[in-house]
Formats: structure tokens, sequence, C-alpha cells
């Protein structure tokens, strides 16, 4: 079901009047994995954390601190995918900024595997959708991500991690 959406939304992202895409880049864009997990911000990582844990009893994992990204996450492991929970890390976090005009957090990001980032990238840029960065950079599962910018992305904030 989920891979029928995401080919769906795939799909509308490339539609003829959006995108100049030739059959050959949207297939390698369709090349989409499992969702690897929905990022969520929260303004309490202790308090967040401990709902996962202690009141749901889900498997949690120990605090991961990220200063290239400007995070510190938790991963809340579910059986078909992961909840990340994203909490500031320094003054310049665009989690904070985020939790600025967001109080009480909420859904940030979604993240997809890709079977090549690179090969992804490409036809991501192919079909005129951007990317937050040049090029992919590490992530918190020591694999190489980039994040496609939202407004490209019809308001979600997708994040690529490769398999």
């Amino acid at each position: 079901m989920l891979r029928y959406r995401a080919y769906r939304a795939l799909r509308q992202w490339c539609a003829p009047q959006r995108c100049l895409a030739t059959k050959n880049s949207v297939s390698k864009l369709l090349k989409l994995g499992k969702l690897n997990h929905v990022a969520i911000a929260v303004p309490n990582l202790e308090r967040a954390t401990a709902l996962y844990e202690d009141v749901l009893g889900a498997d949690v994992s120990k605090k991961q601190d990220l200063p290239e990204h400007g995070v510190t996450t938790v991963f809340v492991n579910l059986p078909n995918t992961k909840l990340e929970l994203l909490y500031p890390l320094g003054e310049n976090s665009p989690i904070a900024g985020f939790l600025s005009k967001n109080k009480s957090g909420g859904l940030h990001h979604i993240c997809i595997e890709v079977e090549d980032i690179h090969v992804a990238v490409e036809a991501l840029r192919e079909n005129g959708i951007r990317t937050l960065t040049q090029e992919p950079k590490i992530g918190a599962h020591n694999k190489p991500v980039i994040f496609c910018h939202p407004k490209d992305c019809d308001g979600i904030l997708l994040e690529l991690e490769q398999e």
C-alpha cells in the first residue's frame, strides 16, 4: 500500500506540466525501497522518549548527537519501520527553527530508502526537484542521505537514504 502511494505521489511530482522528465529518469527514481522512518520534532526529548518506551512499551534507542545535522535523535523501533524523535542540537539547528514555529512539535520529515543515492539524486535533478545540499551526507544510520526541498515535494520534507 505504501509503495503504491509513493508511486502515485512521484507520478504527480513528475506530471508533464511540472517536469520535463524522460521515461528513463522517472524509472530510475521509482526504484524506491521501504519507508525507513517518520521523523517527529519534539520540544522535550526525555518526555517523548518516555512516552514511547515507558507508556507504550516500544524498543527505543539511546540518544545520538548528529552535530553535522544539528540534531539529537532517538529511534523508536517498530515492527515495520521506525519513528525518529528529533531534538535541536546547537543554536543553528534546523529543528530549533521548526519548533519555534510549532511549539508542541510535529511531523518533520519522512525517509524512504533508495537503492543508489547518486542515481536518485541525478533523477531528482533531471525532474526539477531541488535538494537541500549539493551532495549526500552521512545520516543517523551511517548511510548517505539527502533531503529534497519541500516546495518541490508538495510540502513534505523528503529524506532519501541509501539502502
